[in-house]
């Protein structure tokens, strides 16, 4: 079973690496939107680009960050009686959930999203707005990686259950 304690770690550890990076994004958000709003207000000038960045940063941040609540255990869970249930069953759970449910709709996101992007990545698509980010292709590609990027984490979660269910302790 080391193999798959290696590839538990490893995926673990390029999404804590990315969640830490996306982070900063939060921080970005926050300086971007005040200096857009004291600009606009306080000296009249607009920029459609800094506005647009402000939405880039909550795509990135929330679409690249879906790996991250889940290895962290931040997504919404109804736990009325998942609480209750001894760790064995919580990994029978998960594991289950993952391969039922996680993994099917990360595939399904990927394939629904791939020509979507594709399309924008073939027109290098940009914004309608004047003045606007010329690169929407790079936002509309954050959903395919979103759903890879939350599969391998679902993988490892799927990998780490598996472990506890046959060894008896979390890798």
């Amino acid at each position: 079973m080391p193999f798959l304690h290696a590839c538990v770690h490893y995926i673990d550890a390029f999404t804590e690496r990315s969640g830490q990076l996306l982070a900063w994004l939060a921080l970005g958000m926050a300086l971007m939107t005040t200096l857009v709003v004291v600009l606009r207000y306080g000296f009249n000038i607009g920029s459609i680009a800094a506005q647009e960045s402000v939405t880039y940063m909550h795509g990135s941040l929330f679409l690249l960050g879906a790996a991250y609540a889940l290895k962290s255990g931040a997504h919404v869970r109804v736990d009325i009686f998942y609480r209750g249930f001894s760790g064995r069953t919580k990994a029978w759970v998960n594991s289950v959930g993952g391969i039922v449910f996680l993994l099917p709709l990360c595939i399904f996101i990927l394939m629904s999203s791939w020509d979507y992007a594709g399309e924008s990545w073939s027109m290098f698509e940009t914004s309608a707005e004047p003045g606007g980010i010329p690169a929407v292709f790079l936002l509309k590609s954050l959903v395919p990686l979103m759903a890879i990027t939350l599969a391998l984490q679902g993988i490892a979660e799927i990998l780490r259950n598996a472990l506890i269910l046959v060894e008896g302790e979390a890798p």
